[in-house]
């Protein structure tokens, strides 16, 4: 008898999947509705979720152990595509200027476009739970850590110590989150706030930048 072939014995996704997919998705964007206004996460409960969900609140187990569990999910979820956009726009070969320009529009275009999530995780860096700010500045850490390993392959920073790229790092991640979330509070009848708070942005930025090119590390002792 020949023995089954790797594509039969692969599990393939089925109906009992792709609704159990559903649910998940459906809890965390309830989750999601619920803190677009005033309520923090620390005050929503189980119940509001699964029932603006669709479903009992014994089904929340079966996809989160807890509730602050789904609040992990959603804020590795709000990281996650980001950053990896991010390396992408850094991996391009345009000058400094353009990339600064480049990397300022992509952030706040996957911010707006994702604008649940990320006033979600305004709200939450300040006023959530020590363990849901924890884990937004463990993101952050690691979004100014991949930013660090990307300044130091530039010949510019060559004479930069690594805790001093960190520190760079840090401003420019720390400027680029201030941008984000006054582009979440900007007035949509102003069509000119939006492109004054990339100006202003860039413009942080490329001063950081140009700081750091002359910058020597033993000038900080």
């Amino acid at each position: 008898m020949a023995a089954p072939s790797s594509d039969r014995r692969r599990k393939q996704p089925g109906p009992r999947d792709e609704r159990k997919s559903r649910t998940r998705r459906g809890l965390l964007d309830a989750a999601l509705a619920r803190l677009s206004g005033e309520q923090s996460f620390s005050s929503l409960s189980l119940r509001e979720v699964t029932k603006d969900a669709g479903v009992v609140p014994a089904a929340f187990y079966r996809h989160f152990p807890t509730m602050e569990a789904l609040g992990m999910s959603l804020v590795e979820e709000s990281f996650a595509t980001l950053r990896g956009l991010m390396r992408e726009v850094r991996s391009e070969p345009l000058p400094t200027t353009h990339l600064i320009r480049q990397s300022v529009d992509t952030f706040l275009e996957y911010v707006l476009e994702h604008e649940l999530h990320f006033r979600f995780i305004a709200k939450e860096r300040y006023g959530g739970s020590s363990t849901m700010r924890m884990a937004i500045r463990q993101e952050i850490r690691l979004f100014t850590s991949e930013l660090a390993t990307d300044l130091a392959r530039m010949p510019r920073l060559a004479t930069v110590s690594s805790a001093d790229l960190q520190l760079i790092s840090s401003l420019v991640v720390q400027t680029i989150i201030a941008a984000s979330e006054l582009a979440l509070d900007a007035r949509p009848d102003d069509a000119s706030e939006l492109p004054r708070i990339a100006d202003e942005a860039e413009r942080k930025l490329q001063i950081i930048l140009l700081g750091a090119a002359v910058w020597r590390s033993d000038q900080s002792r």
